[in-house]
């Protein structure tokens, strides 16, 4: 078999692993010399009993006597053998144009768990006291959805998280966990234990994602495998759903005084695109105390129904392949990312898109984000990266982590209205005396926190 001539199971980082007994890979990189290394290793045996792990072991002790560790040259020659060596390229290349730290794979090949911390950036959280450096979700996929897809997606909600935990003012780095794995059953505590090890290898925080239950967090936190996940329905915050709606709402409502110059809603048509943890509280709490049109859309239809149902006079339906035709003041996308690109702005009737979707724009680095929204710019919408409203999940995250049984949702919310609110409002000023979009001002001013 020629370099290249993979299966779609054999072009993984994991099939190396998996073929000769091995649990861990590490790739890293360092933006400022361009110096790449990478490690495997052995670990752990496949029959540990994960169930145990904090009470009967931690992330630092020794799980096994066949340990086995490959250095930089080694590991390159297990991919050269696989003929991986172009795949490890280009999972290089992906890292080294998002300037990311790296990543960490830990694979439980018994329960055919692959898990990847994408690390982007340390420097506001290395010196913060904590074990956490970096915060960030964890994410499931399927275990066979494309892999490839899957770290594109990791390193890019990583590289959002570093500016968002920036735009949210909080003192750690930023990063992304994604799991492909079947869906968890939280009982089993053999998976849940390797999650929550895995997790504390990474120094990380993190939080529910797409694909994990709030209820997950809960489970971690209460059997004692880690304090390292917020968001669950125990805390006294509950899920970091609500504080992020706070957060979107606050800035539709400083992008409304900014575009329309009036300190209302009233009166504007309002398209929510996603009806889920976000999109949910944003239309019940917030949106139906303002005097609009609210028109929801989302593929899942029990959200809809029950939204339509509880407001008939204020939610409307809208069919989710419309959204982006509707003619209508304001967008509000709370669903999946990538929904913008230059075709899908050509047929935008909105004059505001804030929402809390994570990478609405389609690209896959900064300067093509920038270059998207003096498009949407240029057609008169105005526009903001989410991660500078989106953050009352990595603020609520934040007071559970630090203040655990003590947080307050009273500082969250506080802390919100000073980004989402005031910091908001600061970007859009500054953008418009620069000549810039808020996007771009965004990037460079935080940007410069990060990359020093």
């Amino acid at each position: 078999m020629r370099e290249g001539e993979c299966s779609k199971l054999e072009r993984s980082l994991f099939f190396p692993l998996e073929r000769e007994d091995l649990t861990t890979l590490c790739v890293y990189y360092h933006w400022k010399d361009g110096l790449v290394t990478f490690r495997a290793a052995r670990e752990w045996e496949e029959e540990t009993d994960w169930s145990g792990y904090s009470r009967d072991f931690t992330c630092e002790h020794p799980l096994t006597t066949h340990t086995n560790y490959l250095g930089h040259q080694e590991t390159w020659d297990l991919f050269k053998r696989y003929n991986l060596t172009g795949y490890l390229d280009d999972v290089v290349d992906l890292i080294k144009k998002g300037k990311h730290q790296g990543i960490e794979c830990f694979l439980d090949q018994k329960q055919n768990i692959r898990f990847i911390s994408n690390m982007h950036s340390n420097t506001l959280g290395i010196n913060n006291g904590y074990h956490a450096i970096r915060s960030g979700g964890i994410r499931r996929h399927e275990p066979e959805d494309e892999e490839i897809d899957v770290i594109i997606d990791g390193l890019n909600l990583s590289r959002a998280m570093s500016l968002k935990n920036a735009g949210a003012q909080i003192p750690f780095g930023g990063s992304k966990i994604t799991v492909q794995c079947a869906a968890v059953d939280l009982s089993d505590y053999r998976t849940i234990g390797f999650l929550a090890y895995a997790l504390d290898r990474t120094r990380s925080f993190t939080g529910p994602d797409m694909g994990f239950s709030p209820e997950l967090a809960d489970v971690i936190r209460r059997k004692g495998y880690s304090i390292n996940i917020a968001g669950g329905f125990d805390s006294k915050i509950g899920p970091t759903g609500g504080p992020t709606a706070y957060g979107v709402y606050l800035a539709l409502k400083e992008a409304a005084d900014f575009r329309f110059d009036t300190k209302t809603l009233a009166g504007k048509a309002i398209v929510v695109q996603g009806t889920g943890a976000v999109g949910y509280p944003l239309v019940e709490k917030y949106l139906v105390k303002e005097d609009v049109t609210i028109f929801i859309a989302d593929i899942l239809r029990d959200p809809v129904k029950k939204l339509v149902a509880q407001f008939p006079s204020r939610v409307k339906e809208v069919d989710p392949k419309d959204v982006l035709s509707v003619e209508a003041d304001i967008f509000v996308p709370c669903a999946m990312g990538g929904i913008l690109d230059e075709e899908t702005i050509k047929a935008l009737k909105y004059s505001i898109i804030i929402g809390a979707a994570n990478n609405q724009l389609k690209a896959n680095n900064q300067e093509e984000e920038i270059r998207l929204a003096k498009i949407l710019d240029d057609r008169g919408i105005l526009f903001q990266v989410d991660w500078m409203h989106n953050t009352g999940g990595v603020i609520a995250g934040m007071e559970e982590y630090l203040h655990q049984e003590k947080a307050s949702l009273d500082n969250v919310m506080s802390h919100t209205e000073k980004v989402c609110k005031y910091g908001v409002r600061e970007n859009f000023e500054t953008a418009k005396k620069e000549g810039i979009t808020p996007t771009e001002r965004a990037y460079r001013y935080y940007t410069s926190k990060i990359y020093r």
